[in-house]
């Protein structure tokens, strides 16, 4: 059976005859560890898209047409189809388990691997768009100027343009962090045991089917969390990395 798609047993569960607020604290445990694959999850996926969406806002701008237009035309399709079509995609589709045999390896079945796949790839569309813009920004006359100084294309782009657009960047990689890891409920889909696949089983079972509030509002509460240190890490880090005044002039 697939590690990640748990079957849920309320016995293993404690304080089945408790408040709700009581069930949800004693099995905070539970939920703890779907918050940990939720994390991972988000980690990996975001990852994968900078791996592929960084070369790929690279050749939208400096790529021939034979690369930039298959590039394009993907990036159109992934950020116009919606997230539960592409994971159903990867998941019953695409063999990815096949391709990218991880779970030999780790304990992660395809669900796990499915999803990663479709956030990564849907995250590589957008971050392709925002690394483009990034890109762009640095103004022409850099380039010029690299070049004039013997460096090549390459050696200009490398050193010149990407430290630079890395940096301006971080803003917009902020948001795109955000959604990727706020998607990562709709891994629900796949049966992925995340934070809110296991906040549904909680309140699933039949002595508390009216702990949805409460699992709910705690799930709630453990993304916002995430998502204020994750902004508030990147705010920090896009001021220790910004653009100093003139650099760019």
């Amino acid at each position: 059976m697939d590690p990640l798609l748990v079957g849920f047993d309320p016995s293993v569960l404690g304080l089945t005859q408790a408040s709700d607020w009581q069930y949800i604290w004693a099995n905070r445990g539970y939920l703890f560890n779907g918050m940990i694959l939720t994390i991972a999850l988000t980690l990996v996926s975001v990852v994968l898209g900078f791996l592929l969406g960084f070369p790929a806002g690279t050749i939208e701008v400096y790529g021939g047409p034979l690369l930039r237009v298959p590039v394009k035309v993907l990036g159109v399709v992934l950020r116009g189809t919606p997230i539960l079509v592409i994971f159903m995609f990867t998941f019953f589709v695409l063999p990815i388990t096949d391709w990218f045999p991880i779970h030999r390896v780790l304990p992660v079945g395809s669900a796990f691997v499915a999803a990663i796949f479709g956030l990564g790839f849907r995250s590589a569309a957008y971050q392709a768009q925002l690394f483009r813009g990034a890109i762009q920004s640095v103004t022409a006359g850099q380039m010029e100027a690299a070049r004039s100084v013997g460096l090549t294309q390459l050696q200009a782009i490398r050193h010149v343009v990407v430290p630079q657009a890395l940096r301006r960047s971080i803003p917009g990689f902020q948001n795109e962090f955000t959604i990727v890891l706020k998607d990562t409920s709709i891994a629900i889909a796949l049966g992925l045991a995340e934070l809110l696949t296991r906040s549904y089983n909680l309140f699933q079972t039949a002595e508390h089917t009216g702990a949805a509030l409460e699992a709910l509002l705690f799930i709630s509460a453990i993304y916002f969390v995430l998502t204020f240190a994750t902004n508030r890490g990147l705010d920090y880090l896009g001021e220790v990395y910004r653009v100093p005044t003139g650099e760019s002039s």
